[in-house]
């Protein structure tokens, strides 16, 4: 069972699915919707997450896509894709265990920053991974 919630506790959320697709994504929309020179995320199956408190802020950041975040303290919690109706990727740093659910790879390495180094050994694809 994955935990999680904003910073401020106003929204908690749980899925009782295991994670899939841990990623570090560099995409200029992930950092300038979160505010950070990356963003570790995980998907899980929708079905399988529900809100425990609070409600989310929604907002369409850009076409197919709806992210949401704490409207109290501002956490960014949610990534969700039309094109992927079945998943919902949530921020790793929002679980209550980060440190359960390591990034495994990083993705849109071609938009990264370039004084940002990667050099954890991980995976890395200059766009999403092969597959997707």
């Amino acid at each position: 069972m994955l935990t999680g919630g904003c910073y401020c506790g106003r929204v908690r959320f749980a899925a009782d699915a295991p994670a899939f697709h841990e990623t570090v994504c560099h995409c200029a929309s992930c950092r300038r919707a979160v505010g950070a020179a990356s963003v570790a995320w995980l998907s899980v199956k929708r079905a399988s997450f529900r809100l425990t408190a609070g409600e989310p802020i929604r907002f369409r950041s850009s076409p197919g896509v709806t992210r949401s975040f704490c409207g109290t303290c501002g956490t960014s919690l949610t990534y969700e894709a039309e094109a992927y109706p079945d998943e919902l990727d949530l921020t790793i740093a929002s679980l209550d265990d980060p440190d359960a659910v390591p990034p495994k790879d990083h993705t849109q390495a071609a938009e990264r920053l370039r004084w940002t180094s990667l050099a954890d050994g991980l995976p890395v694809h200059p766009r999403t991974r092969p597959g997707r």
